[in-house]
């Protein structure tokens, strides 16, 4: 299991919840603003309907009344119908009340100067008897206008004309419209809440998915890869064992020695004294790990306090053998992964009637977020590498380190070091097994290879 410069894996859902509810937020600001145009021609055409219906309606009235049809035409027929005009105006609520003659002079008018001359526009389809709705410019500016006839007799006597200055249609629009904005706005940012609420729930799950996957598939590769080495590792094991059958012993150790570069405890006579009454599996696993130290001008610090049980039934079992070799082989990692002279430091002791193992190390240590992870099958940031061929599998040791522990009702637990890298310890309680007996979760742990 590689632990240097670990860096986890990347989770892409805060970028991508950001992208997604931005556009979601385009799209709901599109919609909004959309809605407002569409709001705005209704109210718009809506607007101008009513209006232009209002102004027929007091038009039609106006042209309807008595004293309307009786004035009309009579020498005092502005005296009589400019009061009658303005009260309409105001009760009715429009800009201008004109009445004409039927020669289109003006018989009332909000601006007296205007009075008695020739209405400013075409007053010939009201004249000929019939009724005209639209938008014209007067006097008083563009406006939206009605013009009907006045009937006496059978006879177009004259007109009436009721108008509203379009410029307060246009105020009367951006007042509806804003009675309207709130509430789209509204919807808009409730839609948008809504939205970015069902987002961060599939966006979850999403990544719970991807997450899923991509463990699927580096277990699937993992798994691969072990069967494609066990198969070569088996290969291997019959050379041996064909060279140790016709006693060619040289030649094994060579063969070994071109398989990995493992030299004796004579590189370190120190600990070779150290571990004189180490059982032998201890000794062959240290005398491995301190060959690769030496060569990088590393050291290996060993402080073994059990004894080879040979005669006694007893024995340093698979498990406890499997723990061991992979918590140190990861602490050579780590050192030589820093380039420098590093050293390991081991220690193993009986405890709880199992085995206590704790291995330290000076290299980069083990951030504490990542502890909980690097402990899991398949964790590994290593570069790929292949050895005949094979790719050799990353992120399996400290795994089984764990299963191993914890098949044994112990545990793993990584620290900081006094060495200034990682501490790991397992404890293995009734580890210390019959050499028939040997614990299942060894052969376990080698299954899930």
């Amino acid at each position: 299991m590689d632990r240097a410069r670990i860096g986890g894996l990347t989770s892409l859902r805060g970028p991508r919840v950001i992208t997604l509810v931005a556009v979601q937020f385009s799209i709901v600001a599109i919609c909004m603003l959309t809605t407002l145009l569409v709001a705005l021609q209704v109210q718009h055409t809506s607007i101008r309907e009513e209006t232009g219906e209002r102004t027929l309606d007091v038009a039609m009235s106006l042209a309807e009344l008595p004293a309307v049809v009786e004035a009309v035409g009579s020498p005092d027929a502005g005296a009589t119908l400019q009061p009658l005009a303005d009260l309409v105006s105001e009760s009715a609520g429009v800009d201008y009340v004109v009445i004409t003659d039927d020669a289109g002079i003006r018989i009332t008018h909000p601006v007296p100067e205007r009075r008695g001359e020739l209405v400013s526009t075409d007053p010939s389809i009201a004249l000929g008897g019939e009724t005209f709705v639209g938008t014209e410019v007067g006097t008083v500016g563009p406006t939206l206008r009605a013009k009907v006839p006045v009937w006496r007799d059978g006879v177009v006597v004259g007109t009436a004309s009721v108008g509203i200055l379009e410029s307060s249609i246009s105020a009367q629009l951006e007042e509806r419209i804003w009675q309207v904005v709130p509430w789209v706005v509204g919807a808009g940012l409730f839609g948008l809440a809504c939205a970015a609420g069902v987002s961060l729930l599939l966006g979850r799950r999403f990544d719970q998915l991807t997450v899923a996957a991509q463990e699927f598939e580096t277990q699937r590769r993992l798994a691969s890869a072990l069967r494609e080495q066990t198969h070569e590792f088996s290969n291997r094991l019959h050379v041996l064992f064909g060279l140790i059958e016709v006693d060619e012993r040289e030649e094994a150790l060579d063969y070994i020695r071109t398989l990995t570069p493992v030299d004796s405890l004579a590189a370190a006579p120190a600990l070779e004294e150290t571990l004189a009454d180490a059982p032998v599996r201890v000794r062959a696993i240290l005398a491995a790990a301190s060959a690769r130290l030496c060569e990088h001008g590393g050291q290996l610090q060993a402080d073994v306090e059990i004894e080879d049980r040979a005669g006694t039934g007893l024995s340093f079992g698979d498990d406890a053998a499997t723990a061991l070799s992979n918590l140190v082989r990861n602490a050579v990692d780590a050192v030589e992964a820093q380039g420098e002279q590093g050293v390991v430091r081991v220690a193993v002791e009986e405890e709880a009637g199992g085995l206590r193992i704790q291995v330290d190390d000076s290299g980069p240590g083990i951030a504490p977020g990542l502890r909980d992870q690097i402990i899991e099958a398949g964790f590994s940031t290593k570069t790929a590498e292949t050895r005949d061929g094979l790719e050799i599998p990353r992120g399996v040791g400290l795994g089984l380190v764990r299963r191993i522990a914890e098949a044994h009702s112990g545990a793993l637990v990584i620290s900081d070091s006094e060495l200034g890298g990682a501490r790991f310890v397992a404890t293995l309680p009734n580890s210390i097994t019959r050499a028939d007996a040997d614990s299942e979760a060894a052969s376990t742990g080698r299954m899930d290879q």
